[in-house]
C-alpha cells in the first residue's frame, strides 16, 4: 500500500494543482462575465428612468419621486433605486433601502464632478450589491441630480460557489479512481505475482510441494522468479540436510544438553517461532541506590530457573509482567529489552500492569484464591467478584500483547501457570493455528476441592483452549481430567489422556519439570571463597549444617519444620551446640494478609526456639528474609550436609534439585517431603511427612548419622537422575508432544 501511495501521490498532487488552477481562473472569468450583465442591467434600467427623474427634479415632485422608486420594492435582484438632487443629497430612495442614507459615498460626489455615468459592486449590511450612478443633465448640460440603481449579486457568488463546489466533487472523484485503479493494476501486474511467489517460495523450501514457480513472465518479474526458485532449492537442500544432522545429533546423544534441544527445535519446529509467557518475569531491572542505575536480578523462582535455559537455548520471545521499578528505563518503543544482559539471547517483552490489576489478578484471585485451591494447606481460598473481572481483563491484557507479537503462519505459545487460566482460549479465539500449551507448575485438587471455585467452568473452558496442558506428575493429569469430566460437557479419552470438547482435542500429559545441572554445578573459586567467608561469619566451623530455601510460603512447611528441629534437639540433646539450621526465605506477596500473619508467625517461632537454645554466640537457626540471588545460594547449597525440603503440598519443588545439582562431590542428604512431586523422581531421599513431627526430628537424626558411603551412593543415584531428566528433556518431551500432533 506504501508502495501504491508513493506511486499515486505525484499525480495525484500534479492533478490536484491543474484542477485548483482551472477553477481559479473559471471562477474570475463567469465572475467577471455576470458583472458585467448586471452592469448593462443597471445602465439600461436608469436610462429607462432618465427623463421621469428630470421631471421630478425639475418640478420638485416628491410624491412622483416617491413613487418612481417604490417600483423597485419587488422586482427580482432588482434591489433598489435613490434619487440625487444637484448637490448629491437623497432626494427619494426605496424603502428597504432607507439605510443607504447612512453608507459613506464617495462615488456620487466623482459622478457629480465628472458628469460622467458608473458602476461597481459596493457592501449593503454586508451583502454585496451594485451600484449603477447615472447624471440627470438639463439642456444646457447642467447637472439637474443623480439616479442610482441598485442590482443584488448575491447570486454571482453564489454561482462561484457551486462551480466550486462541481470542481471539488469532481477533482475528489478523480483522485478516488486514479487510487482505485492504481491498486488494482498495483494488486494484478505486482502485488498478487509476489505474493504467489513468496507463498510458494515458503512451501518449497519447506519441501512440501515441488511445483515450479507461479510466474511465468519473460520481464523482470520472471527473472526474480527464476533467481528464487534457485535460491529456494538450495535452501532446501541446506535445510534438509540441517534437519538430518540435528536428528541424527539427536539419536546419538543419551543426555539432553542445550546443543540437543536446540537440534530437536530445528528438526520438530523448525523456523515456527517460540513465545513464553508468564507472570514472573526471568530478569528484573532494580534501581541501585549506590549509583542510582538500573541493576539486572535474576529472580529465585522454579518457573524462571526452568524456562530460561530453554529460551537460552532455541532463542523466542519471553512476555511477562514487569514488575521492577527499573523495568521501564531500559525497554525500547516496543517494551522489549534483550536479555541475558551483555549476553542477549533472546527477547523480554514487559507488559505493565497498573496497581489495582495488580492487586486484584494476581494477589486477589491468583494467589489468595487459586493458589490455595490447589494447595491441601487448610488454608480457605477466598473469590471476589471484582478479583474475577480484574483476572479476566489481565488476562485479556496479556493476550492481546502476545497476539501483538504472533507470526503470519503457526506460533508456538508456551503459557506458565494459573495465572492465565484464561489465556489459552483468548489466543486460539484470534489465532486458530496458532499451537497453545500451557504448563501447571502448582497441583490440581480432586473435583470436590476444585468445585468450591465459583469459576470453575469458565477456568476449564480457557484451558481447554490448549493443544496440550502439562502437569508435573500423573495424579494431577487424572484430577484435572475427572474434574473436566464432572464439570464440563465433553469427551475423555483415558486411553490417550486428552478431552475432545466442541470438536477440539487437548492432550493432557505428565512433564516432570527440571533443571540445567549445570547451572548449579560449576564448580568456581567465586562459590568456594564465599562458602568460606559464610562459614565464618556464621561460626559455622566443626558444625553440621542444615539448610532450607524457599519463598515465604505458607505451603512449604515452614512451622512445622523449625517445630521438628525444636523437637530433633529436645529428643537428642548432643546435637546441641553441634547443630546450625540456615533458612533462607525470599519475601513473597507480603500484600496479601494470610502472607504478612504468616511472615509474623514464623519470625516469632524462630525467635522463641533459638531464645531456647541458645549458648554464648551458639543458637540453631539462621534466618534471612530477604532475596537471594542465583549465585548467593550456591555457596548455601554446596556447605550444607544436609537439606530440608518439607513442603505440605507442592507441584514439583525445584530446590530438592537445585540442592543435588550443587553437590559435585555427592557429598550431603536430603530430606524430601512425600507430598512433593520431586518425591517420584528423587527415591533417594529421606522421604517424610511434614506434619509428622517425631518422625521428621528421627529423620534429621538418621541423615546427620547415616554412612557417608551410604549418603554418597544416594546422592550419585540422584545427580544421575538428575541429569538424565533435565529442563532439556522436559522441554524436549513437551516439544516431540507437540510435534506429533502435527500442528506445525
Amino acid at each position: 500500500m506504501k508502495r501504491v501511495l508513493m506511486f499515486i501521490l505525484p499525480i495525484g498532487i500534479l492533478v490536484s494543482i491543474v484542477f485548483v488552477a482551472f477553477g481559479f481562473f473559471e471562477a474570475r472569468s463567469m465572475e467577471k462575465r455576470l458583472t458585467e450583465e448586471v452592469g448593462q442591467k443597471a445602465k439600461a434600467v436608469a436610462e429607462s428612468m432618465e427623463l421621469s427623474a428630470a421631471q421630478v427634479l425639475i418640478n420638485v415632485d416628491m410624491s412622483r419621486a416617491r413613487r418612481l422608486v417604490q417600483k423597485f420594492e419587488n422586482r427580482e435582484r432588482l434591489q433598489g433605486c435613490v434619487i440625487y438632487d444637484e448637490n448629491g443629497r437623497i432626494f427619494a430612495i426605496t424603502k428597504r433601502f432607507s439605510d443607504w442614507k447612512e453608507k459613506e459615498k464617495p462615488y456620487v460626489a466623482s459622478v457629480l464632478k465628472s458628469k460622467d455615468p458608473g458602476g461597481k459592486i459596493e457592501k449593503f449590511k454586508d451583502h454585496p450589491v451594485y451600484s449603477y450612478v447615472l447624471p440627470i443633465l438639463d439642456d444646457e448640460d447642467h447637472v439637474l441630480g443623480l439616479v442610482e440603481v441598485i442590482y443584488d449579486t448575491s447570486y454571482i457568488f453564489t454561482r462561484r460557489t457551486d462551480l466550486w463546489r462541481s470542481i471539488s466533487i469532481t477533482l475528489t472523484f478523480l483522485l478516488i479512481s486514479v487510487l482505485l485503479i492504481s491498486l488494482f493494476t498495483h494488486r494484478q501486474f505486482f502485488e498478487v505475482p509476489v505474493q504467489r511467489l513468496t507463498e510458494w517460495f515458503e512451501h518449497f523450501q519447506k519441501g512440501t510441494t515441488d511445483e515450479k514457480p507461479p510466474v511465468r513472465e519473460t520481464g523482470d518479474l520472471g527473472k526474480l522468479a527464476s533467481e528464487v526458485e534457485q535460491a529456494a532449492l538450495s535452501l532446501r537442500v541446506a535445510r534438509k540436510s540441517m534437519i538430518e544432522e540435528a536428528q541424527e545429533r539427536i539419536q546419538y546423544d543419551e543426555i539432553w544438553t542445550e546443543t540437543k534441544l536446540k537440534d530437536l527445535v530445528r528438526a520438530k519446529l523448525g523456523d515456527h517461532a517460540l513465545f513464553v509467557v508468564s507472570n514472573r518475569e526471568p530478569y528484573i531491572h532494580m534501581m541501585d541506590e549506590k549509583n542510582n542505575e538500573p541493576r539486572c536480578v535474576f529472580p529465585a523462582s522454579g518457573v524462571v530457573t526452568a524456562i530460561d535455559p530453554i529460551l537460552r537455548a532455541c532463542g523466542g520471545t519471553w512476555i511477562a509482567h514487569g514488575s521492577g521499578n527499573a523495568d521501564r528505563k531500559v525497554v525500547n518503543s516496543s517494551d522489549k529489552v534483550g536479555v541475558p544482559p551483555g549476553n542477549e539471547r533472546y527477547i523480554l517483552k514487559r507488559v505493565w500492569l497498573s496497581k489495582e490489576e495488580e492487586e486484584g489478578y494476581y494477589y486477589g484471585f491468583s494467589n489468595e484464591g487459586l493458589w490455595p485451591l490447589c494447595h491441601i494447606t487448610h488454608t480457605r481460598p477466598i473469590f471476589k467478584e471484582s478479583d474475577w473481572r480484574i483476572y479476566r481483563e489481565v488476562n485479556q491484557k496479556f493476550a492481546d500483547s502476545v497476539l501483538a507479537e504472533l507470526p503470519r503462519h503457526h506460533p508456538f505459545v508456551f503459557i506458565q501457570d494459573y495465572h492465565f487460566t484464561l489465556l489459552p482460549q483468548m489466543i486460539k479465539e484470534k489465532r486458530p493455528d496458532a499451537t497453545v500449551a500451557l504448563f501447571w507448575h502448582i497441583p490440581w485438587p480432586n473435583p470436590e476441592v476444585f468445585s468450591i471455585c465459583p469459576y470453575q467452568k469458565e477456568i476449564l473452558e480457557g484451558l481447554l483452549g490448549c493443544d496440550l496442558l502439562g502437569f508435573h506428575v500423573q495424579f494431577h493429569c487424572n484430577n484435572f481430567l475427572d474434574t473436566v469430566n464432572r464439570v464440563l460437557e465433553s469427551r475423555v479419552d483415558t486411553e490417550r489422556f486428552s478431552v475432545v470438547r466442541t470438536g477440539k482435542e487437548t492432550l493432557v500429559r505428565a512433564f516432570p519439570i527440571s533443571l540445567d545441572i549445570n547451572v548449579f554445578g560449576e564448580a568456581s573459586d567465586g562459590v568456594d571463597s564465599q562458602m568460606e567467608r559464610i562459614r565464618k561469619e556464621l561460626k559455622l566451623e566443626d558444625k553440621i549444617v542444615a539448610v532450607s530455601v524457599e519463598r515465604m510460603d505458607y505451603t512449604k512447611g515452614m512451622i512445622e519444620r523449625i517445630y521438628a528441629i525444636d523437637r530433633f534437639l529436645e529428643k537428642y540433646p548432643q546435637y546441641i551446640n553441634r547443630f546450625v539450621f540456615i533458612q533462607i526465605a525470599a519475601p513473597s506477596r507480603t500484600l496479601i494478609k494470610r502472607y504478612h500473619d504468616f511472615v509474623a508467625e514464623v519470625d516469632e517461632l524462630v525467635e522463641r526456639k533459638n531464645w531456647k537454645y541458645s549458648q554464648g554466640d551458639w543458637k540453631p537457626i539462621v534466618y534471612f528474609n530477604r532475596q537471594f540471588s542465583q549465585e548467593e545460594i550456591k555457596p548455601y547449597y554446596r556447605l550444607a550436609d544436609l537439606c530440608m525440603v518439607s513442603s505440605l503440598h507442592d507441584g514439583m519443588n525445584l530446590v530438592a534439585k537445585e540442592f543435588v545439582a550443587a553437590k559435585i562431590d555427592a557429598s550431603g542428604i536430603l530430606i524430601l517431603s512425600r507430598f512433593t512431586g520431586a518425591s517420584r523422581e528423587l527415591v533417594d531421599a529421606i522421604q517424610i511427612n511434614p506434619y509428622a513431627i517425631e518422625e521428621f526430628a528421627d529423620s534429621i537424626r538418621f541423615a546427620i548419622e547415616m554412612p557417608a558411603e551410604e549418603k554418597r551412593r544416594r546422592m550419585v543415584n540422584m545427580r544421575e537422575m538428575i541429569s538424565r531428566n533435565n529442563v532439556y528433556g522436559w522441554a524436549a518431551n513437551i516439544i516431540t508432544d507437540l510435534a506429533a500432533m502435527k500442528k506445525f
